[in-house]
């Protein structure tokens, strides 16, 4: 196993169909075919990629070459029955392109689901405060409780104002960002 790929496989549920994902890289990565296969019911979800592909002209270049914030699909190492296998994986954007190009029923909710996330976020950039609520109505739904919720909300905002702050004053990368941080931190933890 290459020791620059961070593997951790597990499984997830949709449609009552096993997706095996895995971190490659600090982030999610999904088995393409156990999506296809959750959405489409295919008995072939590789041929049925290779002709999703052949219809769809601009997934097929994003499957091959990417492009400059889209990286295309990796054969990363999947835990099987039958052992260790390399797989292709797709991270959450590509997932998500996937499955705007999947002409099936089973893929419609999660098509409606992703257009009002689309429309809800497209929103917040109009009205800033919409978000604000969204995330109040998350942690809400999560369980924890107004002041929690609160002092949270107030923590968030005095990092946006601290940050801005420095920005300010000329701190541009994120390594000096990070330094800042790690001292600010160390301020309220001794």
């Amino acid at each position: 196993m290459d020791k620059d790929i961070e593997t951790v496989s597990r499984v997830a549920v949709f449609n009552e169909k096993e997706i095996r994902k895995v971190i490659h890289n600090n982030e999610w990565w999904f088995v393409i075919n156990d999506i296809i296969e959750a959405l489409t019911g295919s008995g072939d979800s590789a041929q049925y990629f290779k002709r999703l592909k052949e219809r769809d002209e601009e997934l097929a270049k994003l499957t091959e070459k990417g492009e400059v914030q889209f990286v295309p699909p990796l054969m990363l190492e999947i835990q099987t029955s039958g052992g260790v296998q390399k797989m292709y994986c797709w991270n959450t954007k590509g997932i998500f392109r996937l499955i705007q190009s999947i002409p099936s029923p089973k893929a419609e909710p999660f098509k409606r689901w992703l257009a009002k996330v689309g429309y809800e976020r497209v929103q917040e950039i109009e009205d800033p405060e919409l978000a604000t609520k969204r995330t109040r109505a998350l942690y809400k739904a999560k369980g924890y409780d107004d002041a929690w919720i609160e002092k949270r909300m107030r923590g968030i905002a005095v990092r946006e104002q601290l940050t801005g702050e420095w920005n300010n004053r000329g701190i541009k990368n994120e390594r000096e960002y990070a330094i800042l941080a790690r001292e600010v931190n160390m301020m309220f933890t001794v």
